[in-house]
């Protein structure tokens, strides 16, 4: 589990794509701390296993249904990629609850400077859209964002000058692909509405019916 505040840009040092799966070794610093190999490191909202280890880098595997559902597939030696260690039980929540379990690819179309921030519109299918609402949270390779809006297409995000400069958004232009989360809670919450049975409305309920059996 994840916040998305992203600690870091790490850098790609080496990335081995075979027939079924892939190995990607990334430069790091800060998301070593106290690393182990079994841990969780998400790279652009990826949520990845360390299988390797060593003083300024780190390799994870990535299995092929990764590389067909994110971006990952992308990334060329150099590449920079956002990283976040795992959530502590004492850590601050500074973003929302974010998985690591990309749900799809949305696609930068537009970028308008508004004063300090600047404003990313992104496309999106409507599977994913469903889950979007305006000032609910969305996790952009690895970020946690507040919505702006949505529409039928597409939602926005504003980012302020920090988030630009600490993260990939900083250099992503119109047409960029990028990783999309859309929020836990949210999905959950949908997944068991939408297994329940219609609830009958009780047309008999009036103020004299809830004082009768001590709701009032």
């Amino acid at each position: 589990m994840f916040t998305g505040i992203i600690e870091e840009l790490g850098t790609v040092a080496d990335l081995q794509i075979l027939p079924d799966a892939a190995y990607l070794t990334i430069n790091a610093h800060k998301v070593l701390i106290e690393t182990q190999i079994g841990d969780s490191i998400a790279v652009n909202g990826v949520c990845l296993t360390v299988v390797k280890l060593q003083e300024t880098q780190f390799t994870v595997d990535v299995m092929a249904e990764t590389l067909q559902k994110t971006n990952l597939d992308e990334l060329v030696r150099g590449s920079q990629v956002n990283l976040e260690r795992a959530l502590q039980l004492s850590t601050r929540l500074g973003g929302h609850l974010v998985s690591g379990h990309v749900d799809g690819i949305g696609t930068i179309y537009k970028k308008t400077k508004i004063g300090i921030a600047e404003v990313f519109e992104i496309k999106a299918s409507p599977s994913l859209l469903q889950y979007i609402l305006p000032k609910g949270s969305v996790s952009i390779d690895g970020i946690s964002l507040t919505i702006v809006k949505v529409d039928q297409r597409s939602f926005s995000v504003s980012l302020i000058p920090h988030t630009r400069q600490e993260t990939t958004l900083g250099f992503k232009g119109v047409g960029s692909r990028v990783n999309l989360e859309t929020d836990l809670i949210g999905k959950y919450v949908a997944q068991f509405l939408g297994s329940q049975p219609a609830l009958e409305v009780r047309k008999d309920i009036s103020v004299e019916f809830l004082a009768q059996h001590g709701f009032l």
